[in-house]
């Protein structure tokens, strides 16, 4: 069954795989090609998930955001 999904596998010079979901621009990695395969999934489903969240940012709470 296929997705539809362009994704780009590339066996990095260090043998982990990196995995990239064109379509998103979602990237993701793991020590075999099934791994990051599995990997990139659930990073699109999250990346997914977080932009179709429509509540606000919280407001930076650290002294170095005041103006």
């Amino acid at each position: 069954m296929s997705t539809g999904r362009e994704i780009r596998l590339v066996e990095e010079d260090d043998g982990w795989w990196s995995a990239i979901d064109e379509e998103t621009g979602v990237a993701s990695q793991g020590a075999t090609r099934e791994e990051a395969l599995m990997n990139l999934d659930e990073a699109v489903a999250l990346t997914e998930e977080a932009r179709e969240d429509e509540s606000s940012a919280p407001e930076p709470d650290a002294p170095w955001f005041d103006a």
